[in-house]
Formats: C-alpha cells, sequence, structure tokens
C-alpha cells in the first residue's frame, strides 16, 4: 500500500505543469522567483493534502490552492517592486504581446482573474465553479464580461 508521501508525490508529478504555470501568471516582487512560488504552493498543497476529500479532481483541487497560494502572496508583496516580465528567462518573447496580456488580466478583480486563468487552462464552468465557489451560472457570466473587456481593453 503507498503512502500519503508517495500518492503525494505523484500526484505533483502528475500536475508539475499545471503548477508552474499558474505560478509563473503572476507577478510577485523581485525577491521572488517562480521557483520560490513553486516550493510555496508545494508546502500549501502538502499542508492540505490530509484534508483533500475527492470532492472535486486532484487537477480542481491543486489549482484552486495554487491560485489561493499566489494571491496571497501577491497580497504579501504588493508593496515591494515587481520585475519586467520580459526579464524573466522563462517568459515567451515579448514581440508576441504575452506581456501585456498577462498585465491586463492581473488588472482584474478577484475572482475574475482566477475565472480568466481556469478558462486558459482548459477548465470547465463546473470545475471553475468548484475552484472559486462561485455558481456555473456565475463562472458564466464573469467570464463572458471578462473576455469582453479583456478583447477591448487589448485592442486598445
Amino acid at each position: 500500500m503507498e503512502t500519503d508521501e508517495q500518492i503525494f508525490t505523484k500526484m505533483i508529478q502528475q500536475h508539475r505543469n499545471l503548477i508552474w504555470s499558474v505560478c509563473s501568471s503572476y507577478r510577485l516582487s523581485a525577491a521572488w522567483t517562480t521557483e520560490d512560488a513553486f516550493h510555496e504552493v508545494l508546502c500549501d498543497l502538502w499542508r492540505g493534502f490530509g484534508s483533500f476529500d475527492h470532492r472535486c479532481s486532484e487537477r480542481t483541487w491543486i489549482f484552486r490552492v495554487a491560485t489561493n497560494t499566489m494571491i496571497s502572496l501577491t497580497r504579501k508583496t504588493s508593496n515591494q517592486p515587481a520585475p519586467r516580465l520580459t526579464d524573466s528567462p522563462d517568459r515567451p518573447d515579448p514581440s508576441d504581446n504575452y506581456d501585456h496580456l498577462t498585465e491586463l488580466i492581473d488588472t482584474f478583480p478577484e475572482p475574475d482573474r482566477t475565472v480568466i486563468k481556469a478558462h486558459a487552462q482548459g477548465f470547465s464552468y463546473k470545475e471553475t465553479a468548484q475552484i472559486t465557489g462561485l455558481t456555473v451560472a456565475a463562472v458564466s457570466m464573469r467570464l463572458t464580461r471578462a473576455l469582453r473587456k479583456l478583447r477591448k481593453q487589448y485592442n486598445q
């Protein structure tokens, strides 16, 4: 029989790219790297692992924990200077407007920011509702409005 540590390790290995994606989608102070944030998320996942009740998928639970951790880190570091996204070696070429889009998404309030990021990760409305605590109808409405606003701002 597998131990909790073995189960947790397998789960993290399976969803490593999702965790990294969430961590790299938030802008933190210059004192924090994506790798630092990744390790902070792993610690929070381990702390919460014993209470994970499987009412949602592992992927949904991991995204929710990672997002909440990153929101907390963003709040903690909000008074510190943030690095320019183009200075980060793990970012795409700035000529593809990735930085601009990320900056626009960062201006959205919660939970709209999380709804957009969950949509970008391919989560269904139902899964996004589980992540955010919203109803499926509210997720649909918020996503529609947020994407409309995002398109308008992006095209300006």
